[in-house]
This record gives C-alpha cells, sequence and structure tokens, in this order.
C-alpha cells in the first residue's frame, strides 16, 4: 500500500482488468521462479519504524504534513493518521560494520526528525499505541492528507457495508463503532525485512510464524487504547478489527479477514501469493499499462504492479514482498508482529532475536512447524498479545510454559547460534540478545513499564486516569530519549 494513487471511483470494469493482471502477474511470478531469476547473493535486511507525533503535554500532534516538510527527508513519509509519521532505514547486510553502525544510523535518523519536528512545536515517539490518544482524536479528520488513504477507507467500507465494530476486553472492556478506518492509525509497528533466497523463502516464512508469539510476548508494548487498560499488545486486536471488511453476517461464512495469520504451513513462496488472489477480492484495482509476460519475453523485469498492490492491502503478520531492486528482482519477509518502541536499543534486540531465531530454526534438521500445528503457533500470538510476558506459550518438547522461561532455557540460546551462522561475532550478539535476556529475568517489558508507571502515578498524585497516562507518557518519551533498554527504566 506505499504507493500514491489518485482519488476516483472504480467500475465493473475496472475490477475485471484488474483481475485478470493479477492473475498475468501471479504467472509471471510463477515462470520467475522455475527460472530462478531472483537476486540471492548479497541477502540484506531493512527495518521501519512507525511513530507517533505529539505536542509539548504528549497530546496526539495532528501534523504530520508539517512535520515531513520540516524533516525534509526522503526516509521519511505519511502513514494513515495525521498523527503518524514513518521511517524507512537503508536496507543492509546483516553484519555490515556491525550492530552499532546500524544503531548509530537509526538514532541519527531519529534524532535530526526529532530536532526538526520540535521546531514545530512536536516530537516524536515510538510505541504501539499513544496512551494518550482519545477515541475523538481518530475521526475522519485525522486520515493523512494523501488520496491513497481516502481511498482505501471508501474501499473498506464500501465492503463493509456498516460501521466498523472495535470490542476489546482486557482489564478494561472498550466496546466502540467508528465509521472510518482511523482507529487503525493508533497501531504504530516495527517491521523488519529479510530478504531471502525464493528456495528458502517458505522456511524462513515458517519459521516466523512460529515464533511470532514469542516475538509479540517479549516486546509487547500496547497496553492502554482511548483510555483503557486493554491487553499488553493491544494493537493486535485493534489493527485486526479495524481493518476489516467483513460484515458480522460474512464473518460467520468463514471468509477471511484481511488482517491475517494464515491457516497453514507453506512450501513456497508463490502460496501465499496464491492465497491473495484466491481468497481476497481487490480493494484498489488499478491497473497499469505493463504487461508481465511480454516484459520477460525480452528479457527484462516486470514490476508486477498488480499483483504488490494487491498485496499491500492484505495484512498478513508475517507477509511476502516481492520487489526490484538495481533491476534484480527479490522477495523477502516482511515481519509485522511488533510494536515501535521503546527504544532503538530494545528494537535493535528484537531485531537481533528475531534474524537470529529463524536462522537457527531453519537451519535445524528436523523444523519446528515439522512438529507444531498451525493452531498452535496462531493461539501462541493471540495469547502472547493478551498477556505479554506473562504469557504461558506452546512449544514442541516443552509444552506450555511460561514464554521467559521459554527464551531463557531454549530460543536464546538459538538466537545466538543463528546469530553465529550468519556471521555475528559474540562482541556483538552478546549486547543484543543481554538486553532480550534481561526481560525475561525481570519480566518487565514496553507494556509492563507503562502499566506499573500509570498506576503509581494515579495512585499518588490523584489527579485522574487521562493526566495520569499523559504524565506516563512524558516520562516515556525522556526514557526513549536516553535509549537505556526499556526493562532498566524506574518506576517513580
Amino acid at each position: 500500500m506505499g504507493r500514491d494513487v489518485p482519488a476516483l471511483t472504480f467500475t465493473r470494469e475496472d475490477r475485471r482488468r484488474y483481475r485478470i493482471k493479477m492473475q498475468q502477474c501471479l504467472d509471471a511470478l510463477a515462470q520467475m521462479l522455475r527460472e530462478s531469476r531472483f537476486e540471492a547473493e548479497r541477502p540484506q535486511v531493512g527495518l521501519e519504524i512507525e511513530l507517533n507525533l505529539v505536542d509539548d503535554r504528549a497530546e496526539p500532534a495532528m501534523r504530520n504534513t508539517d512535520a515531513l516538510e520540516a524533516i525534509a527527508d526522503p526516509a521519511w513519509d505519511t502513514e494513515l493518521g495525521r498523527f503518524n509519521l514513518e521511517i524507512n532505514i537503508a536496507p543492509r547486510r546483516l553484519t555490515e560494520g556491525g550492530p552499532d553502525a546500524w544503531e548509530s544510523e537509526i538514532r541519527s535518523a531519529l534524532n535530526h526528525a526529532e530536532q526538526r519536528a520540535r521546531s514545530i512545536g512536536t516530537h516524536l515517539i515510538m510505541t504501539g499505541i499513544l496512551p494518550t490518544l482519545r477515541h475523538e482524536d481518530v475521526g475522519e479528520g485525522a486520515l493523512s492528507e494523501n488520496p491513497r488513504y481516502r481511498l482505501l477507507n471508501d474501499q473498506i467500507f464500501a465492503a463493509r457495508g456498516e460501521d466498523l465494530h472495535i470490542e476489546v476486553t482486557g482489564i478494561d472492556r472498550l466496546r466502540t463503532y467508528a465509521d472510518t478506518i482511523t482507529p487503525e492509525a493508533a497501531c504504530t509497528s516495527t517491521q523488519f525485512h529479510l530478504q531471502v533466497d525464493p528456495e528458502d523463502f517458505a522456511a524462513y516464512w515458517n519459521a516466523a510464524q512460529a515464533i511470532a508469539g514469542v516475538q509479540v510476548a517479549l516486546a509487547a508494548n500496547s497496553p492502554f487504547l482511548f483510555g483503557k487498560e486493554l491487553w499488553h499488545e493491544t494493537r493486535i486486536p485493534l489493527f485486526e478489527q479495524a481493518t476489516d471488511t467483513r460484515p458480522q453476517e460474512i464473518k460467520v461464512q468463514g471468509v477471511r479477514p484481511r488482517v491475517w495469520f494464515g491457516e497453514r504451513w507453506i512450501t513456497s513462496v508463490f502460496d501465499l501469493f496464491e492465497e491473495n488472489l484466491r481468497y481476497f477480492p481487490a480493494l484498489l484495482p488499478l491497473c497499469d499499462d505493463q504487461d508481465p509476460a511480454e516484459t520477460l519475453l525480452r528479457g527484462d523485469i516486470p514490476d508486477l504492479g498488480e499483483l504488490t498492490l494487491h498485496n499491500g492491502t492484505i495484512y498478513r503478520w508475517n507477509r511476502p514482498v516481492y520487489a526490484v531492486s538495481r533491476d534484480k528482482p527479490h522477495v523477502r519477509v516482511e515481519n509485522r508482529v511488533l510494536p515501535a518502541g521503546p527504544t532503538v536499543a530494545d528494537t535493535l534486540a528484537n531485531g537481533a532475536f528475531y534474524y537470529g531465531l529463524t536462522r537457527a530454526l531453519v537451519e535445524e534438521d528436523r523444523p519446528v512447524w515439522s512438529r507444531m500445528s498451525f493452531s498452535a503457533a496462531e493461539d501462541n500470538l493471540r495469547t502472547a498479545a493478551r498477556y505479554g510476558i506473562d504469557a504461558r506459550l506452546y512449544w514442541p518438547g516443552m509444552g506450555e510454559v511460561p514464554a521467559a522461561e521459554l527464551v531463557l532455557r531454549r530460543l536464546l540460546p538459538l538466537a545466538h547460534r543463528g546469530l553465529e551462522l550468519s556471521g555475528m561475532d559474540d562482541a556483538w550478539r552478546e549486547p543484543l540478545l543481554g538486553i532480550i535476556e534481561q526481560r525475561c529475568v525481570t519480566g518487565r517489558n514496553g507494556a509492563v513499564w507503562q502499566k506499573e508507571m500509570f498506576h503509581h502515578i494515579d495512585a499518588t498524585a490523584h489527579c485522574g486516569r487521562h493526566e495520569a497516562l499523559r504524565r506516563m507518557t512524558q516520562q516515556y518519551i525522556d526514557y526513549m530519549h536516553l535509549n537505556a533498554p526499556v526493562h532498566t527504566w524506574p518506576v517513580e
């Protein structure tokens, strides 16, 4: 969905042409896979971080257009809500320059953006859901100006035919309705990209699915929404509901949701793109002029524009990506389960754990996905979103165990092994995975700190719920800039 689109309406002929073009793209992808035309010699990793904009009081600031003008860097872009921004960190080899180089690059970009945003009275915050966000902040007026968001909003509601129903029950209970998709803008995430050889894609995607619940348990950072204390990673159910094109009757019939974990382990990247075409009608049937078959016949590489646009409107927690870079096509796994923040240090630790663990699981003689049902992996994700680092998760050979115990006893050594196989020496691995280890030992991640700090302020200041959330958010921003991992943040 990362392309600009015009504001328009679609005809039945548009949809018919788009369906034909998507099939042509799928056929071209199949041919390219058969002929091994993909870049696989220099695999890279990438990172996207979505952020929130706040004012001096840590309240949402609807000024992303002004902030982008002030930042003046093409790596930054708008997101769905006027209080959102996104940065795309340039792709790199996993061990290129060491983690210090990657951390310096990310911190430099964020510090520059914060300095420029501050010049217009706004600030950046990395968190899964902005704690000070109110329901009235996500109305129609909060949609970003880019026409693609308005068009996407209109198409989702045309498919639904009724308002969105959002319901999440945690410590508190949230029940509300929305007449736009803007509540989705409350969900700000970290997205890790991993370029792989197409022959290895299925193994890496399966591994990413298998550990999605563990990732969320370790990194949960979204316990509040609209003043309610809900799940540790409320972003998961909110995103599922805020982009749902299905009215209730269609849900009952078993139609797949567009925010989707999936339903099976795969054997090829082709499986996922083929599922996209088979299960999901087009939201944005925009056709380009390129004929993928003729392009391949000339010896050139097709963009597969219709296939990639359609893929961008299906929100898998681990999404396949096809792209062309330097005239060479590649495929990658886009890992989308994690919230943003709390710090760059935490983000890189999460990345090291993900990249290392998936590599180790792919290298195992008996893959974990051959010993674990797909539904167990999905159940792990939902349990982790609800209970965070306190969740009990299933793992083959261990049964149902506390998430921290699973990581310390089984998965952290595997992550070390995977990074070692990727060429990262002990001096680089220890600081990164040490953060993961200490989160498990202390039982503290972003969600735990937010909840404890909120209740501390609420109990001592007697200032009202929103004011306690606001003060907590201001303290969060201060600690975020110190870049000390969240498990070290005090509650005082």
